[in-house]
Parts: structure tokens; sequence; C-alpha cells
């Protein structure tokens, strides 16, 4: 099974950089099943139901998101309507939408694509960590579902190695989002899971992680509220990852990032 996950989504110039690569990472990467994560693809803050409408239309499977969720509004009732745009499977029990999906491709092969998000430094959370516990004893890997992923959405490297490490053998991928820098940590874990601490942001790389450069270097020059972020409109890089799967056993045979266009060096899989 070949899985392409796309990092975060930010503003008008990360939706634009999806829609012109899509095309090149359907045809040569032929993929089984396209995730992307769009908290960040309405202006920077949140998604809308129109955006994801037009995600689906350009090819993409599956939606995750995490802290930025709720930005738009609008969302909280579209996302009970649309089971295939997650958020963080740890938020607090009766909160709207759901945290995992199991995608089934055409041939009848399933992927449980799972949101969780991380506790450090971030808002206060539900244990991401039981969660997936819990999770993964009903979700089995090449029992009842060929391949598991799930974007864990957090500031701390550490906390996301130790999902990786937690989570290795019983599933497929373990791929962070939510710094917006890619990292180069890609690997295969001891136990066959295809881990990144971060899949990177797909937008406009001169800048502060999607924001304007000015503005933001301005609320640490002088410490004062200054102009509302808005987002750099640069060329972005597309940045994500090529995970390779044995859908007998759900354990990885590969990961491999992707970048495309933008400021930042190219990466191209070969599997």
């Amino acid at each position: 099974m070949r899985i392409v996950f796309i990092g975060d989504i930010f503003g008008r110039s990360g939706r634009e950089a999806l829609q012109a690569h899509l095309p090149k990472i359907k045809d040569e990467l032929n993929p089984d099943v396209i995730i992307v994560n769009g908290e960040n693809a309405a202006n920077g803050a949140g998604i809308t139901e129109k955006i994801c409408k037009e995600f689906y239309e350009w090819g993409v499977d599956v939606i995750t998101t995490g802290n930025h969720v709720w930005d738009q509004r609008e969302i909280i009732p579209y996302i009970t309507r649309d089971e295939k745009l997650l958020r963080p499977i740890n938020y607090p029990t009766g909160s709207p939408g759901s945290g995992v999906y199991r995608f089934r491709i055409a041939d009848g092969r399933t992927i449980t694509i799972v949101n969780a998000m991380c506790r450090l430094f971030m808002d206060a959370m539900d244990d991401p960590f039981a969660a997936m516990n819990k999770l993964v004893g009903e979700e089995r890997l090449g029992q009842n579902t060929n391949a598991i992923l799930l974007d864990f959405h957090g500031e701390t490297t550490s906390e996301k190695m130790s999902m990786g490490h937690y989570m290795d053998g019983k599933v497929s991928c373990v791929i962070g989002t939510h710094t917006h820098i890619p990292t180069a940590d890609a690997q295969i874990l001891p136990g066959g899971t295809a881990y990144m601490s971060d899949a990177g942001m797909t937008g406009d790389y001169v800048s502060v992680i999607g924001v304007d450069k000015d503005i933001a270097m301005n609320r640490f020059i002088k410490k004062m509220p200054g102009e509302r972020f808005r987002p750099s409109s640069g060329e972005a890089t597309l940045c994500g990852a090529l995970i390779v799967v044995d859908e007998n056993t759900g354990l990885a045979k590969a990961i491999e990032p992707i970048r495309i266009g933008g400021s930042l060096r190219p990466e191209w899989p070969s599997a």
C-alpha cells in the first residue's frame, strides 16, 4: 500500500501548491490514499466546508487537523457531517466529529487514519497515549485493517518520538505535524513502524512558519502587539512523505520525504 501524507496546508499559497502539485504526485507516486493536514488552510487559521470540498475534488481522500480545527466556527456543524474530516481523537468526549476514519480503497483494502494531539505546550487534552492504546486494541494490523497511520499534532519532538516508539509494531506510521518545519529523521523503527517527527508545512517558507515575516519579527523585536498575523503569499513548498506499507503485515517498508516547489531543497521519493 502506498500512502501520501502532506503536511499543514497554510493559507492560499499552500492551497495553490496542493492543487498544482497533486497531479504529479498522483501520476508519478501512484498513491492508494492521499491524506493532508488542513487545519491552517483558511487564511492560516482553521478550515472551511468550501476548502474541504475543493481538496476532495483535487484528489485528497482524508483531512486531518489539530489545535486550530475550530478557528473557523462554520466547521463545527460541518464536521459532524463529514466523516473524512478528522479532529484529534483525544479531544474531550462529546466534541463534534471523530478522530479516526477507516478508508476503504477501491480494491477492498483498508487504512485506518487517526488524528491525535500532543499535550506538552499545547491545550489541555485527554491522554493521547491512552487513546492510541485503546484504538490499537480495536484496529489490528493485518487482521481487520491493512494499515494504520497516525497524524500526531504537537510542539515537541520528545513527545512525538515517544509516541512513535510506543506504537512501534502496532501502527504502520506515526508522522508529526504542527511545527511547520520538515524534519530529517524519516525512518523505520525497530518494530516496523515508519516515523517522521514533522512532515513540515505546505506554505511559503520565506516567512516565519507561514506568517508574513515582518509582522512576526516585530512581535519579537518590539514585544508589543502589532499587525494581525497574515499568511505569507509567496510561492509555497509542498512538504510531506510517501509511506510504503506491506498490507499483509501492516508494517512499513519505506518512508521518504516529499518537497516540491518554493524555496526549500526538493526531495522526491525513489520507492
